[in-house]
């Protein structure tokens, strides 16, 4: 299983921003979503990993 890594990092005017490394598919909003709250997501970019299933990923890990 791949290690799972969150990085928050918050400017000097306060912004932050959220990466996700680890994370596939429906995993990567469940943890974007703890870390979100109730803030306003101003933009979102998902990653090539957000569009793999996790069946998938699982059969690869497996070979």
């Amino acid at each position: 299983m791949q290690e799972k890594t969150i990085t928050i990092t918050i400017d000097e005017q306060g912004h932050s921003t959220l990466d996700l490394d680890g994370f596939v598919g429906k995993e990567c909003e469940k943890a974007f979503e703890d870390f979100r709250g109730g803030d306003t997501v101003k933009l979102e970019q998902k990653k090539a990993a957000y569009y793999v299933s996790q069946h998938s990923e699982q059969e690869r890990t497996r070979h």
